[in-house]
């Protein structure tokens, strides 16, 4: 019960770092701000930091695999930057998909605390609509955006059995994407406004997500 006293004290203090990096992210893109790509980069560094600060928690997996969801986000995020001799988007949707990966292992094997809701079936259906509406605009990269599509729905529907939080920032991260997939294959008909909202929900889904693994896995260490 000690250990997790200073735990529960220090935990909220560590987000903040990254909430006023998204709002300072969000806002600069709204107001199409040259520091919109580099304070991009500072997001998932910082949304590591209470991560970081819970490595006494257990299991160990746990921990591991939110960091490694964490590290192949932020190569996602700086797909462009990091890589640029690379195909940019093909690079964001390797490394987001490996993030996905790691969320839905940490899901089953360590965070799960219900059956699957019957309503996650929704996820399949958003799945096969998703493909129906974008696959025409998506060329030869159809295969790949198809499997991203599924460990997308993945992650949101195996979070569903997961801490109310986690299940939350499952759903932000679904609405994220699917607003992204949109910008990126239909571009003529989003507007700019939605450029900040796709990152408004990403930076509330990849929080909530870790938020409640943090707080599921500081129940564990303290029964």
């Amino acid at each position: 019960m000690q250990r997790s006293v200073p735990m529960r004290t220090l935990l909220p203090w560590a987000f903040l770092p990254y909430i006023a990096m998204s709002l300072v992210h969000v806002a600069a893109l709204a107001l199409q701000s040259d520091i919109a790509p580099p304070t991009k980069l500072w997001l998932m560094p910082l949304l590591a930091v209470p991560v970081i600060v819970s490595l006494r928690l257990r299991p160990v997996l746990a921990i591991g695999l939110l960091l490694a969801a964490i590290v192949f986000s932020w190569l996602g995020d700086g797909a462009g930057a990091l890589f640029p001799a690379g195909p940019e988007l093909p690079l964001m949707l390797l490394f987001f998909g490996l993030a996905h990966i790691a969320y839905i292992v940490v899901f089953i094997r360590v965070l799960s605390v219900r059956r699957m809701p019957w309503w996650a079936l929704v996820y399949a259906a958003w799945w096969i609509a998703m493909i129906i509406t974008l696959g025409p605009h998506t060329g030869a990269l159809l295969p790949a955006v198809a499997a991203y599509g599924v460990v997308l729905g993945g992650t949101a529907a195996f979070a569903a059995r997961c801490h109310p939080l986690i299940a939350t920032g499952g759903v932000f991260f679904l609405l994220s994407d699917t607003v992204l997939a949109f910008r990126l294959f239909l571009a003529d008909v989003m507007p700019h406004w939605t450029s900040p909202l796709v990152m408004l929900t990403y930076t509330l889904g990849q929080g909530l997500i870790v938020a409640g693994a943090l707080v599921a896995l500081r129940k564990r260490s303290a029964r």
